[in-house]
């Protein structure tokens, strides 16, 4: 069968390479945790209410929040259980993560320092296990063995549908090289290959570049997610947003989907 000769793990490795995307310092992390904790942790968060609508706690005591970022996922679902564990490289974010855990009156959460590719043997198993937007790593099929392996229930991942963080047309409107990075359909298929098959299902979010309603929002927005805009590229981005209002038309698309790729621990790999 053709299916079975392609290297998922391998191919998903070359588009990551071909894209020239590399795993961020800690530090890029650090500085935006309070900015990512006003972004992405509110409880009120459609992708957030989505995504614990969409789990099943069921017979579960413990949950191990895998780039938990400023506990965006694992604090809002503390008071469901009896420990929650975040894991993430980065000190900002699990700064931000146990001042907001304070704030929340919480005492059963526990924060951990660890990458994705750094040894696990300290961190616990747990019933349930969650990486929510922070699949994008390097080596994805590394990444799903350990949650795998670390879970006694129940794995729930999420990852992009679209193969780019910002829209094509910005980024050519810019003079960008389109970048396209590997979406969910890498991750069904690594799971496959691994004797897995999971289920997937859709969390339609807010579009956090969707904020139009003047330039500088606007071209903060992109710069969060492309980096630093030169002059020009910003005199560009201008002129693209200036043209969309003039013509009435959406500058971005509203929604950003994601894709819920989950299964049930059956075996260890």
């Amino acid at each position: 069968m053709v299916l079975d000769e392609l290297d998922f793990a391998e191919l998903y490795r070359q588009q990551m390479q071909q894209a020239g995307r590399s795993t961020k310092a800690p530090e890029h992390w650090d500085a935006r945790a309070e900015k990512m904790a006003e972004v992405c942790a509110n409880p009120q968060d459609p992708y957030l209410l989505q995504l614990q609508q969409k789990m099943s706690l069921q017979g579960a005591s413990t949950l191990l929040d895998i780039g938990c970022g400023p506990g965006s996922v694992c604090l809002n679902l503390a008071s469901s259980l009896t420990h929650v564990y975040g894991v993430d490289y980065s000190r900002g974010m699990l700064e931000v993560a146990g001042k907001r855990a304070h704030g929340m009156g919480l005492n059963n959460v526990t924060l951990i320092n660890k990458s994705w590719e750094d040894d696990w043997s300290e961190i616990p198993e747990c019933d349930i296990a969650i990486a929510s937007r922070s699949t994008l790593v390097a080596d994805l099929r590394q990444a799903l063995v350990k949650l795998n392996n670390h879970t006694r229930l129940r794995i729930y991942t999420t990852h992009t549908v679209a193969t780019s963080f910002v829209d094509v047309a910005v980024q050519r409107a810019i003079g960008r090289q389109v970048v396209e990075l590997p979406n969910y359909i890498f991750a069904v298929n690594i799971l496959y290959q691994l004797g897995i098959n999971p289920k997937v299902d859709y969390i339609r979010g807010p579009n956090c570049q969707n904020k139009t309603d003047t330039f500088e929002q606007f071209a903060d927005s992109v710069s969060w997610s492309l980096g630093t805009l030169d002059e020009v590229e910003q005199q560009r981005l201008f002129d693209f947003y200036q043209h969309k209002r003039r013509l009435g038309e959406t500058i971005v698309p509203p929604s950003r989907d994601w894709a819920l790729v989950y299964w049930d621990k059956t075996q260890t790999l």
